[in-house]
């Protein structure tokens, strides 16, 4: 009998839009799960009733203003004035509106517009009624997808703010300790060659006890936000689905579904990627106009071996249901990210990023004069208040195939914005929609205060 390994660390995120397009169907709703940190740091994967939401969208609908209920294809923010706006609440003592801290209901970011002659900076993008979920997700009533929230884009702007040229990188990593691949690699030798079919089980409990506890680590962003939440949790349930311990609605096969021992050398683990499509922005001529366009994403695979003393080194080559499995992911992802939400959550903060980042690029904010005193301000504006993940669970699968254990364990996201940004990447506005998207917002006829519009 052969015992073989697989795992799946280092992953990057990606970029897109959606139109906004679905139906007014609760169905939506159907899946509601999320994340507990508990006062520890330690991260787990929790299931909610999806009927303590539906109640909350019944709600909502009577609750929220009309203008605010309604879909738009293309809502529009000044982000200055809703500095000011923010600004104001907090002078005054008083509570940010669900309004501001939803960004009215947008649910992807799909241009940045820049107004010279009035010195405006403006996010644009898809927009619902919203609600937050029973997992803590704050969504559109009708599509389901979540908000753009003000939270994290007040986290991708610190990260490419004024006065710099930053080729900032964000990160997350989850990774097992040496001690614990060490002490691993013990527990197998003492096993090996006295497991049967029914000792999966137990086999599986005493990888993840040896194990241990797999370590967080960041760049790029505080620990104790929400958009680092996001960054984990994401990461973390891409590995239980690659190791068959969360399913997909979307008919994907897990790697342990499509691969054969003979296809894995001993003390492998499988490394999966997810990489943006880059190729995602298109900008005016004049540049005052930037597009994301909706491509998808790339899973790729890398390979590691884990060797005697608990060390990580990396491997040629890949097998070929890993290959698979990330094509069919990188096929499917569109549809992953409508019924799994923390997919579209990550393409939040995808979006979010590279907005900020052409903003920054283009020095949008000294030519506005903005200086972002209360956004670029903890003390100001305060974004880190959320518990930080420092640990997460090992997960451990263990699989008969004839006769072979297979004990796939189950990271991370690499964001890089600016890489979109590379004129080499992007693509010309030749049809002149972003020109068009932009002469269509203009900011002139804003009333005092008004900080966003249809």
């Amino acid at each position: 009998m052969t015992v073989v390994f697989a795992g799946l660390p280092l992953t990057e995120a990606y970029s897109g839009d959606d139109g906004g397009g679905g139906d007014d169907n609760d169905q939506n709703f159907n899946q509601v799960a999320g994340i507990e940190i508990d006062a520890a740091g330690v991260l787990r994967v929790r299931e909610f009733s999806p009927e303590l939401t539906r109640q909350r969208i019944a709600a909502a609908r009577q609750q929220l203003p009309p203008d605010l209920a309604r879909r738009s294809p293309l809502r529009k923010i000044s982000l200055q004035r809703l500095e000011q706006a923010v600004a104001a609440k907090v002078e005054a003592g008083e509570k940010i509106p669900e309004d501001m801290l939803a960004l009215a209901g947008l649910t992807g970011v799909e241009y940045v517009f820049f107004y010279p002659e009035e010195g405006e900076i403006v996010l644009a993008g898809p927009a619902e009624g919203f609600v937050e979920d029973a997992s803590g997700r704050v969504r559109g009533i009708d599509t389901g997808r979540p908000v753009v929230l003000l939270e994290d884009l007040v986290v991708a702007l610190r990260a490419f703010p004024p006065h710099e040229k930053s080729n900032a990188v964000i990160s997350v990593s989850i990774d097992p300790t040496e001690e614990g691949l060490q002490r691993m690699q013990q527990f197998l030798a003492s096993v090996r060659g006295r497991v049967r079919p029914s000792d999966a089980a137990r086999l599986a409990a005493g990888l993840k006890g040896t194990m241990g506890m797999q370590n967080v680590s960041f760049k790029g962003v505080s620990t104790s936000t929400h958009f680092a939440q996001v960054l984990v949790e994401a990461d973390y349930r891409m590995k239980l689905v690659g190791i068959g311990l969360e399913k997909l609605p979307v008919g994907l096969l897990s790697y342990v579904d499509r691969v054969h021992p003979r296809q894995v050398a001993a003390n492998a683990m499988e490394r999966w990627y997810f990489v943006p499509n880059y190729d995602c922005v298109r900008v005016s001529e004049d540049e005052n106009a930037m597009q994301l366009l909706g491509k998808g994403v790339k899973l790729i695979a890398a390979g590691e071996r884990v060797g005697k003393g608990g060390e990580r080194e990396a491997t040629r080559g890949v097998n070929k249901a890993s290959q698979a499995f990330c094509q069919d992911f990188t096929n499917k992802f569109e549809e992953i990210s409508r019924t799994v939400v923390v997919y579209a959550q990550l393409r939040n903060l995808i979006d979010v990023s590279i907005a900020a980042a052409y903003i920054q690029k283009q020095d949008f904010y000294g030519q506005a004069g903005w200086e972002m005193p209360v956004f670029g301000s903890e003390q100001a504006f305060a974004v880190e208040t959320r518990t930080a993940p420092v640990q997460v669970e090992t997960a451990v699968n263990a699989i008969w195939r004839g006769n072979t254990l297979m004990t796939p364990l189950g990271g991370g996201i690499k964001l890089q914005p600016r890489v979109a940004l590379n004129s080499s990447r992007i693509q010309p506005d030749s049809e002149g929609r972003a020109a068009q998207a932009y002469k269509s917002q203009r900011t002139d006829s804003l009333k005092p205060g008004q900080w966003w519009w249809d």
